[in-house]
């Protein structure tokens, strides 16, 4: 996926809601593609002249032509840094000792701020709040897991600087993305999908930012399984500083999203799919989270019985019909595709081993009841296995149904349908499955 057109409506509109927040004044002319000047400079931007300039097509992108007042800058980043660093446990925790705080600080408030990228992170601040605060934590959070004896401070701060903008690009897609839990089309699930490369050609007009940045704004949704995208990147064909951002990405969406129990949720994310990160990196935030301190939470309804709703994944988990991957009868692409299906069976397997839920750890718990937390966690990861073992089910039908013959064969249908069964009776119950960040 190549694609990096956006409908300027979209930051446009942002621009002159702005101006009805603050002044927005030109800094030059603007002129359309033909050369005709529809704007004088110093002309003051507000929403009456949004038509005006949706009726053309301009010469430059709009963000080179505008500033405003009180314009985002590096003690002002640093401010809403110290802000999250007291206010956020978790953030709080890995910036405990004054070195490593003035560090991170530090990184925020000395990172290159060209003209245009500024006016874009106070659009962000004051139109688009949410998504300010993201970029903030992600910076945080970035530079943190940079940090190390040999690490240079030029290092801590480009992956400040990068964590900072890797959502640039969302400012100029359809808001309704900005929505969560939004119902999204066609189009912006396109969009969605192809932010990490708008961000990343926003951020390369500005010969301020090495390469190295843009390659890892670029793969910040990039999974080390190759579950990622815009590139569906795997291994080693993911920057350093890519897989910064990526689990950056997932640690900060957990911790603030959803604020109550939001540690216990990131702990049971992380170690249910730690194929999908850097090994170091996720122990290293896993050994700074404290779910057992949080306060107890309502948000988190118990499920009734989370070690028998864990069983029944392991047991459709088991029951896959692996011979269809050496059916004769099979091409070679649908042999091809049960195969891999079946080692993602084995894999969430082994991930719910590795995690103490396989069927004979649960023994080991006996008929006693559960603690809340326990039963917090427990229920949890069965959601999130439910999640996972629903992703299954459609990769399975994805990979089944590109051949012409689209018809299942009895074991198949049989396990789908078990499946499908098994997770609407889970996910009918709170708390709703984690999923993945956008």
């Amino acid at each position: 996926m190549t694609d990096t057109s956006t409908d300027p409506k979209h930051f446009t509109k942002a621009v002159t809601e702005l101006g009805e927040k603050r002044p927005v004044v030109t800094t030059q002319a603007i002129f359309n593609d033909r050369g005709i000047k529809i704007m004088e400079k110093g002309i003051q931007v507000n929403a009456g002249l949004y038509e005006r300039l949706m009726a053309h097509t301009l010469t430059l992108p709009i963000e080179d032509s505008v500033t405003s007042t009180a314009t985002v800058s590096g003690s002002f980043l640093r401010a809403q840094a110290e802000q999250a660093l007291r206010e956020l446990p978790f953030f709080a925790r890995i910036s405990a000792d004054s070195k490593t705080r003035n560090l991170l600080l530090d990184a925020l408030e000395k990172l290159p701020l060209p003209a245009p990228m500024a006016f874009q992170l106070t659009l962000a601040c004051e139109v688009h709040p949410a998504l300010f605060h993201h970029s903030i934590h992600m910076a945080l959070v970035a530079a943190w897991m940079t940090l190390g004896p040999l690490v240079s401070r030029f290092d801590i701060s480009l992956a400040a600087a990068a964590g900072l903008l890797h959502d640039i690009g969302v400012l100029h897609l359809d808001p309704v993305l900005l929505t969560p839990q939004c119902d999204i089309g066609r189009d912006q699930r396109r969009q969605l999908y192809s932010h990490p490369l708008v961000s990343t050609a926003l951020i390369e007009r500005h010969h301020e930012y090495p390469r190295e940045l843009l390659r890892a704004v670029k793969e910040h949704h990039e999974f080390l399984d190759g579950s990622g995208y815009p590139s569906h990147l795997s291994g080693q064909a993911i920057s350093p500083l890519g897989r910064v951002l990526s689990l950056s990405e997932l640690v900060t969406t957990m911790l603030t999203r959803q604020p109550e129990a939001c540690e216990l949720r990131l702990s049971v994310q992380l170690r249910m799919n730690r194929h999908r990160y850097d090994a170091q990196m996720l122990e290293r935030v896993l050994q700074h989270l404290k779910p057992a301190a949080e306060p107890p939470s309502d948000a988190l309804a118990l499920m009734a019985d989370p070690v028998s709703r864990l069983l029944e994944i392991d047991a459709a988990l088991s029951n896959w019909p692996a011979d269809l991957a050496l059916r004769v009868t099979l091409n070679g692409s649908r042999r091809e595709g049960m195969a891999v299906v079946a080692e993602q069976a084995a894999q969430l397997r082994r991930t719910l081993a590795s995690v103490g839920v396989a069927p004979q750890q649960l023994a080991q718990l006996g008929d006693d009841a559960l603690d809340d937390f326990l039963q917090s966690e427990l229920a949890l990861l069965a959601h999130e296995a439910a999640w996972q073992l629903r992703a299954l089910a459609r990769q399975t039908r994805r990979r089944w149904q590109r051949e012409p013959d689209g018809q299942y064969p009895d074991t198949l249908h049989t396990w789908l349908e078990r499946v499908d069964a098994l997770v609407t009776s889970i996910n009918s119950s709170a708390p709703a499955p984690l999923g993945d960040a956008p």
